[in-house]
């Protein structure tokens, strides 16, 4: 292949011939589905549109639909059979967060019941 060739038909690892690529109407779509997601969690926040304390509620669950946004629009994860490594990754990668998150949590909580009066 020559440099000019390779630059408009390059693939990402994993990506077979025969798959279709994403094309700017995935883009769009996954850009205009980020923003209004973006939008509605400062209009939750901001306004009283819901119940007080079901407001970091309604946020987890924005933020979580903003994630499966990126995931399926920009990060082209899918549940096709190729996909499961990619699928297995994520899963390792989030696990890896969460035992990070969750012993820095312990540990600062069991530092501060420690701490002399």
């Amino acid at each position: 292949m020559h440099g000019h060739e390779h630059v408009f038909d390059d693939r990402t690892p994993g990506v077979e011939e025969h798959e279709p690529t994403a094309s700017v109407l995935s883009y769009t779509a996954g850009l205009g589905l980020a923003i209004l997601a973006t939008i509605a969690s400062f209009i939750v926040s901001q306004t009283n549109l819901l119940w007080a304390p079901g407001i970091p509620v309604g946020l987890v669950v924005l933020a979580f639909a903003q994630i499966g946004v990126h995931l399926v629009f920009f990060l082209h994860l899918g549940s096709a059979p190729d996909n499961t490594n990619n699928i297995l990754a994520l899963a390792f990668g989030m696990l890896i967060v969460f035992l990070v998150i969750t012993g820095s949590i312990w540990i600062i909580a069991n530092l501060s019941a420690n701490m002399m009066p």
